[in-house]
């Protein structure tokens, strides 16, 4: 089992950054990708960015240039700068783990808010 904590959200003007954290305990040593996703009322939660246990990382094309991914193996704590932030970034963005043997968790979520 892998238990997921997010932090970090907030309200932040557009042009702004925001650094979110998430946190893991449990089964940490299984862990093989760490991913964020975001969602907002009504739509389906999409992925934004993640990172592989060697630290390969992927975006998607809205964040590219704007959010960078990291992980602290060490610590168990994985990290989204978000820079240059838009009110169309406004959303619960959510920590997922997947383990090597395929099983996926999710964090709780944290809002971040982004005012025009």
């Amino acid at each position: 089992q892998v238990q997921l904590v997010e932090s970090g959200g907030g309200l932040v003007q557009a042009g702004g950054s925001l650094r979110l954290s998430c946190a893991a305990s449990g089964s940490t040593f299984n862990i093989n990708i760490m991913s964020w996703y975001r969602q907002t009322p009504g739509k389906q939660r999409t992925w934004v960015a993640h990172i592989g246990s060697g630290g390969s990382t992927n975006y998607a094309d809205s964040v590219k240039g704007r959010f960078s991914i990291s992980r602290d193996n060490a610590k168990n704590v994985m990290y989204l700068q978000m820079n240059s932030l838009k009110p169309e970034d406004t959303a619960v963005y959510y920590c997922y783990a997947v383990t090597f043997s395929t099983v996926g968790y999710w964090g709780q979520g944290t809002q971040v808010t982004v005012s025009s």
